[in-house]
């Protein structure tokens, strides 16, 4: 298999909402808030849903990586209730191997209110249910050790049996890539996520956002200093600015596409990787790597959703 991916096992539930609707319920637009089944449901009965779709940041990179012709499979916990069958049939329609058996768990399948305002950013709140106790029995090693590359996302990460099975994925990997996934995760697990960044991974993925954030950067001239320290892959994404790789010593960088009619940024990062991974997979060089990355976030956000039609 090239690439297996582990995460949020989460359905998105989109819905387009005002800054207004953001402002009176203390969102702050464009991040992830962690919220509880009581919260995801008081905010949804104000809203008026666009779509339902199985999500989760990984998840929906390896759909995009499936969509390019690579052999993929996820690992990802949900319940054995109505969304949970909605997920796994989600993932085999699009040619992903689901490694994981579902039975009934205590909590639900995880779920991710997806609000979209005017200006197409995206603002997530996240019930994340029985998705949130993923733990070392649910991770299948030899799907692991069969894979080129193993591919995490940050929004897992998290103290006791989270990171006990980040940990035992990391272990079992040939190579390791993880996207650090929102600047409240940054913040939530700085520490963490910085000894990750420095030790065990071989590709990391993040926005500008995060990447200063991480390592407190004042500029992003640090943030091509320490990437060149690091001696692995770093990928940032820059927005308008396009993207950066830095692979070892070597600064790569490819501007983003212009004249796009955006509709919604939600998969924007998640896409970016699977064109970036793809390319890497199948030995095209850094610069072709980004340039595909660049390609399949720009189908991404003339759509809405995380998964191209």
């Amino acid at each position: 298999m090239n690439i297996l991916g582990i995460g949020n096992a989460i359905v998105d539930v989109i819905c387009k909402v005002d800054d207004e609707f953001l402002t009176k319920n203390n969102l702050e637009k464009s991040n992830m808030k962690l919220i509880n089944e009581t919260e995801f449901k008081k905010l949804l009965g104000n809203l008026k849903i666009e779509e339902t779709v199985s999500g989760g940041s990984v998840a929906n990179s390896i759909v995009g990586l499936s969509q390019l012709g690579n052999k993929v499979g996820f690992i990802g916990k949900v319940s054995d209730d109505e969304l949970g069958q909605k997920y796994e049939q989600g993932l085999k329609k699009e040619n992903v191997k689901y490694f994981y058996t579902k039975k009934k768990e205590n909590l639900p399948t995880g779920t991710c209110l997806i609000l979209i305002t005017p200006d197409s950013e995206r603002t997530m709140c996240t019930f994340l249910g029985t998705a949130g106790k993923i733990n070392k029995t649910d991770i299948d090693a030899q799907a692991i050790k069969n894979s080129a590359i193993t591919f995490l996302e940050g929004y897992l990460w998290d103290e006791g049996e989270p990171k006990e099975a980040f940990n035992e994925a990391i272990n079992y990997s040939n190579k390791t890539a993880m996207s650090l996934s929102d600047k409240f995760c940054v913040d939530r697990h700085k520490e963490s996520f910085l000894s990750l960044v420095q030790n065990k991974l071989d590709i990391t993925f993040a926005n500008e956002q995060e990447i200063l954030e991480l390592i407190n950067a004042k500029s992003f001239d640090d943030v091509i200093s320490f990437g060149k320290k690091l001696n692995k892959v770093l990928v940032i994404t820059r927005s308008d600015k396009g993207s950066v790789a830095i692979n070892q010593s070597e600064v790569i960088e490819c501007k983003s596409q212009t004249n796009l009619k955006i509709v919604d940024l939600t998969g924007a990062g998640d896409l970016f990787a699977a064109g970036f991974l793809h390319g890497y997979i199948n030995n095209m060089t850094i610069k072709d790597s980004l340039h595909k990355g660049t390609e399949m976030a720009s189908k991404i956000i003339q759509q809405i959703g995380a998964r191209i039609n």
